[in-house]
């Protein structure tokens, strides 16, 4: 009888929170750690402008970007005094509001790196994990099939294939680039999934009797899936490049979408006489990307505990 009143008193001592604790998952563990990191603090507050700037563009300026002057506004320099009129950045060649345009071209920016990466990581993904699960002949046929799109250089492919629509807008571009980027992600998930798969909870899980779309879903998906979650972030800003490229060369969006590249190619024109008509644009595009490749390293590191 001592002992049991003396067990009971030792359980009362215990803090209520140390009952309550619940183990930290990978999950909780990379967001404790990101929200310590700058890089990760800065690139989260630029992004999230991006995605403000393609929501709602009507919040940060009144000016419509296809309305031109050439009278008024051909090449007129910045004015720093009237930032919310269409002036901070000057005008273009056509005398169309260099802010205005900045404003609205983050749209099809965000909208093709978020679809294409979507795209590419369903497809590769899905195609990865067959591929690594079941291997054998199946790994060996999804394994050819990726070694061929992967020896087509990514720009060069969709230049190829852009060419074949006769009106080009951000679905067009959205699938081009799905159809040939999704290689990266296979191997990456192919991978993951050969590692995870000789876990011990996945043998236990077999010999339950757990179906074979239950174990990859339930039990091998959540637990490959973080090399694909980073590079697929890194991979972000690589695709609105590769989006501003194409349409810099003629090939990918076209007027009336507004998109940073064809302003950087129209810029080309004029870059001697009025050299900020390339700056801004050319500034925002870096600034996207870099936004998204610290973003990904971020995370690389927060998933990473060897990083830690």
């Amino acid at each position: 009888m001592p002992d049991l009143i003396e067990n009971a008193e030792v359980q009362q001592a215990v803090p209520a929170e140390a009952k309550q604790e619940k183990a930290r998952s990978l999950g909780l563990d990379a967001w404790q750690d990101l929200r310590k990191r700058p890089t990760f603090i800065i690139s989260a507050v630029l992004i999230l402008l991006l995605v403000l700037f393609a929501i709602a563009p009507s919040l940060f300026t009144s000016v419509d970007p296809r309305a031109g002057d050439l009278r008024a506004h051909f090449l007129q320099k910045p004015n720093y005094l009237h930032f919310f009129q269409g002036d901070w950045f000057g005008y273009d060649g056509q005398g169309r509001s260099i802010y205005a345009r900045m404003i609205y071209g983050a749209r099809a920016s965000v909208v093709v790196g978020i679809c294409v990466t979507a795209g590419v990581t369903i497809v590769g993904g899905l195609a990865g994990m067959l591929a690594g699960y079941f291997g054998g002949w199946v790994d060996a046929v999804i394994s050819r099939i990726t070694d061929i799109f992967f020896g087509i250089p990514l720009l060069l492919g969709a230049l190829v294939v852009l060419n074949a629509f006769s009106v080009r807008t951000v679905w067009s571009v959205v699938f081009a680039l799905v159809a040939l980027g999704w290689t990266q992600m296979t191997r990456v998930m192919r991978g993951s999934v050969i590692t995870v798969k000789q876990a011990d909870y996945v043998t236990a899980a077999k010999a339950l009797g757990a179906g074979t779309t239950r174990i990859m879903f339930k039990h091998i998906l959540p637990n490959a899936i973080a090399p694909v979650i980073v590079v697929a972030t890194i991979a972000l800003g690589g695709y609105i490049a590769t989006e501003a490229t194409l349409s810099f060369l003629g090939i990918g969006l076209q007027d009336p979408t507004i998109s940073w590249g064809i302003d950087i190619n129209s810029a080309q024109k004029v870059i001697r006489q009025a050299p900020f008509v390339l700056f801004f644009p050319a500034g925002m595009l870096s600034i996207t990307v870099l936004a998204f490749i610290m973003l990904g390293d971020a995370v690389r590191d927060a998933l990473d505990p060897k990083l830690r």
